[in-house]
């Protein structure tokens, strides 16, 4: 299990577009993905458990990844943080 911080950077937070994103890189993992916002978990996997964490611009999250192919999933899902989601902003 890998676990680390991770922070939304883009300019409209984890909004649906960003979270489908999220859900659809998540899903091509067999890894368990979730992200924690405090006492809030949810599933990576799941676009209204992701929704529900109401994650703005600078929200700091904790990662968390378990499974066969968890340094490929976190990665990914690393770079897709990093690159804003693909909006450039």
């Amino acid at each position: 299990m890998r676990t680390e911080p991770i922070k939304v950077v883009n300019k409209l937070g984890l909004h649906a577009r960003a979270a489908a994103k999220l859900v659809d890189v998540a899903k091509g993992f067999e890894s368990r993905i979730e992200l924690f916002k405090g006492a809030q978990k949810a599933d990576a996997k799941r676009i209204m458990a992701v929704l529900v964490l109401e994650a703005p611009k600078g929200t700091e999250l904790e990662l968390q990844v378990d499974g066969p192919d968890e340094e490929t999933a976190l990665q990914a899902v690393r770079a897709l943080f990093a690159d804003r989601f693909g909006e450039g902003e």
